[in-house]
């Protein structure tokens, strides 16, 4: 089972993964011509939220929570990982 499936209480329609994509892939373009990061996932599992939303098709809270505890974890959870041995090789060398 992967996430998209979690998010809502249905399967996702054809048309439904295809706005989702398409979002996914202009959102995506648009981070990199304007050199900005962006990740995949979390951008792809936000427009499979938006289309499950729209759609009425029973958004999944619980999961939804994760995936934004998720995202907000990312950027400390990175610093903290890179930075603790670089300063740890910084001392050493």
């Amino acid at each position: 089972m992967t996430v998209g499936e979690r998010i809502g209480k249905e399967h996702l329609t054809y048309g439904q993964g295809a706005s989702a994509e398409l979002v996914a892939m202009v959102t995506i373009g648009a981070a990199d011509a304007y050199g900005l990061p962006a990740s995949t996932t979390h951008v792809l599992s936000l427009g499979m939220a938006g289309t499950i939303a729209a759609n009425g098709s029973g958004f999944e809270w619980g999961t939804g929570r994760s995936v934004v505890l998720t995202w907000v974890l990312t950027l400390p959870a990175s610093i903290a990982l890179a930075g603790s041995p670089y300063w740890v090789f910084r001392l050493l060398f």
